[in-house]
């Protein structure tokens, strides 16, 4: 018996124990993140699947784990032998979790679905009542079989909390609080409790090491109409951090008293939660007390997407060295492969070491991914000893990264032919190449949201019978989390609304299972565009510079507006970074921003 049936198994043990007859397991942590610290990979744990994305349903007899089309190749791969199906999201014929659950557990003793009501958040589980009050099956919220078959679990993380420094962060504590507290008395309630790790590290203006490559540290934060509790395991805190708290009349208690606190402390003027973002039980503990509880969206998210001039600032500089240590790895990379003995993952170490070469460099923004060949073709693809492929003087190789530097956060791919490509990659790579340039190339009115604008990125890829099942662009936060909400372009409905300020991805890309992959992104600003009468429109500006490669593109396929846009891309890209180079680093970028022939 391997290792994830065997975990399989003494969950099933425990869960006969209790009376449960299937368990859930999420991919989120008790603040709903999308990257969560290693005590709370249970998902993991208990499936051997590693996404970021993905949920575990056990019953007595079968197991299953939904995840999205990023996943599905690699998913397949690491769910052989466990006995858990693979359940692929928005593919015709796929089951939804109830609808899997009312057949599964039509047969079993115990008709009681179990979930951690700690990593579930309220909005999830109250969704889940719902659907399964029609199917005879109860929800049980306050039970984690993990505390006990999760013999070698992680402990909670201890990294210290750090200041962000104010001439990076472009606004003050006193400043934010105050127009969070400002938007909390419209909606008249007069405290909020703040359960996303990136909304407190941005109000406070601090940061910390707790998540891989998210400088943020686990904590809630409970902010009223004169003063905030921080919950926080203290030993986390300097001296330095302590009183910049208590300056803003900031206290702190245990991370672990939270639940106590809002059951036992009862809020006269009303406490607004986001049942999005907060779990279940904390939830729970708030109704328990007799409080008012407004559940609506935090305001926090909508603030913290919209940077201010420091911020934009911020941006820009960590473009150009970014930018830098970029040219510096491409210049390398033709060279090094034609030589021979590199791996996927020996480009992965090459560029975090030229990157780590860079001011201000506090680590990658997400684990860089490096698919040569039919490896590109797995949108979320990471190599490791086992997977690791040689890199041949031919062909695609894919690399999607990103770094955190201190005064903001990177996120590009470039997808780069090594030496003699095919026709259908050239075709393909074209393609992708103008669904790019035309989301770079929109013009929109204000406000309007990315579900509006992501079919003019498709559009091209439509036409030729071409589609990608993941987001075109989400938001980037200011040396947080390099995927920021609440916007984003993507074809499912997003209502959050685009500004002037926000920072948005532009990553369109075809994969075609066991060939290859192509995805081009860049980080861009929104900015303002021009005002009518009929209201404010706005336009891309690109933040990410590096050359795009062209030796794979067919310019038959491009239009003379296209083609502008290249050679308008890559003088941008020249202007900005030449200052910064010299030798054959510069020579290189010369040769590779020299304007397309028309």
């Amino acid at each position: 018996m391997n290792k994830i049936k065997e975990r399989i198994a003494a969950l099933r043990r425990v869960m006969e124990r209790e009376g449960l007859g299937a368990f859930v397991f999420p991919s989120t942590d008790a603040h709903n993140s999308e990257y969560v610290a290693d005590h709370w990979k249970g998902r993991e744990w208990i499936s051997g699947f590693n996404g970021s994305a993905g949920t575990v349903v056990v019953t007595t007899h079968a197991a299953a784990l939904w995840t999205d089309s990023r996943y599905f190749i690699a998913a397949e791969e690491q769910l052989q032998g466990t006995g858990i199906e693979l359940m692929r999201l928005k593919v015709a014929g796929t089951p939804t979790i109830v609808d899997w659950l009312s057949e599964q557990m039509r047969e079993e003793k115990h008709r009681v679905l179990g979930l951690d009501g700690w990593v579930n958040s309220a909005e999830e589980v109250r969704g889940l009542q719902m659907e399964l009050s029609g199917c005879g099956i109860e929800l049980r919220t306050d039970f984690d079989p993990l505390t006990e078959i999760w013999t070698d679990r992680p402990q909670l993380p201890q990294a210290k909390v750090e200041l962000q420094p104010l001439e990076f962060a472009g606004e003050t504590t006193e400043s934010k609080l105050g127009r969070i507290r400002k938007s909390l008395g419209k909606q008249q309630v007069e405290a909020m409790l703040v359960s996303a790790l990136d909304d407190i590290a941005w109000t406070l203006n601090l940061r910390g090491a707790d998540v891989h490559c998210n400088p943020v540290f686990i904590s809630y934060l409970l902010i009223r109409s004169d003063d905030a509790i921080l919950f926080v395991n203290e030993e986390k805190l300097t001296a330095d951090v302590r009183q910049y708290l208590a300056d803003y009349r900031v206290s702190v208690q245990p991370y672990t008293a939270v639940a106590d606190y809002l059951r036992a402390h009862h809020s006269e003027g009303g406490l607004l939660i986001d049942s999005q973002e907060t779990p279940c039980h904390l939830a729970s503990s708030a109704l328990d007390s007799g409080s008012m509880v407004k559940f609506a969206p935090s305001p926090i998210p909508a603030m913290k997407a919209v940077k201010n001039k420091a911020e934009v600032d911020g941006f820009h500089k960590a473009m150009v060295r970014d930018g830098v240590a970029l040219v510096k790895f491409l210049r390398w990379l033709l060279p090094a492969v034609e030589a021979g003995g590199q791996t996927e993952m020996s480009l992965d170490r090459k560029l975090t070491a030229l990157r780590a070469e860079q001011e201000l460099f506090r680590g990658i923004s997400f684990d860089t991914i490096v698919g040569y060949e039919a490896h590109g073709a797995i949108v979320h693809y990471e190599a490791t000893p086992e997977t690791d492929a040689p890199i041949e003087p031919h062909g695609l190789v894919l690399i999607d990264s990103g770094a955190q530097y201190q005064d903001g956060t990177t996120d590009i791919t470039r997808t780069i032919a090594l030496g003699p490509v095919t026709e259908e990659q050239r075709r393909v790579y074209t393609l992708v190449l103008k669904a790019h340039i035309q989301l770079e190339l929109a013009k929109f009115p204000d406000g309007c949201n990315g579900t509006q604008i992501d079919a003019l990125a498709r559009e091209p890829l439509w036409r030729a019978g071409l589609n990608y099942l993941h987001g075109t662009g989400h938001g980037v936060g200011s040396y947080l989390n390099v995927h920021e909400g609440p916007h984003q372009v993507r074809m499912e409905y997003k209502p959050a609304p685009l500004h002037a300020g926000m920072t948005i991805t532009d990553e369109p890309g075809i994969y075609l299972s066991n060939r290859f992959g192509v995805r081009i992104e860049n980080t861009l600003l929104i900015k303002e565009y021009m005002e009518t009468e009929l209201g404010k429109y706005l336009q891309m500006e690109p933040l990410t510079l590096c050359p795009i490669d062209l030796t794979p593109v067919d310019f038959g396929l491009l239009t003379d507006e296209e083609k502008l846009w290249v050679d308008n891309y890559h003088q941008l890209v020249y202007d900005r970074l030449a200052p910064h180079l010299d030798g054959k680093d510069l020579e290189w970028l010369r040769e590779h921003c020299q304007p397309v022939e028309k």
